[in-house]
């Protein structure tokens, strides 16, 4: 009875574990501090299937033209894709050259709220 005690016990704590997991960003594009032409959109992956509902971005552009300036908040749509993975954020006009960031909040079936930031550039 002990040979199988043990094993079952491992598996429980493994499953616990997994069950415990937040959703983590594996990429993003345009990447964390890559200077890029001007993206259609920023797509940000995470680990896990995203609630909508509770999941979304900010877009700011924080410089231009080699000079900083009190973020300027960007008209963006944020979706999730249809893999319940992506986030995608598509500006509602492209994006001019200068420096941006990101401040982003998900949410997964875990319901614990993560949040993050980076920033880009765009030449």
């Amino acid at each position: 009875m002990r040979r199988l005690v043990v094993p079952a016990a491992i598996a429980l704590l493994g499953l616990a574990g997994t069950a415990q997991a937040h959703p983590k960003l594996l990429s993003a594009s345009p990447a964390p501090n890559a200077t890029v032409a001007k993206p259609a959109s920023v797509a940000l992956q995470f680990s896990e299937k995203l609630m909508p509902k509770f999941s979304g971005a900010d877009l700011m552009m924080t410089g231009h033209a080699g000079t900083t300036h009190p973020p300027m908040k960007v008209a963006v749509a944020t979706a999730v894709g249809a893999d319940g993975r992506t986030l995608v954020l598509t500006p509602k006009s492209p994006l001019g050259a200068g420096r941006y960031s990101v401040a982003w909040h998900v949410v997964s079936t875990d319901t614990h709220r993560v949040a993050g930031n980076f920033a880009f550039a765009v030449k």
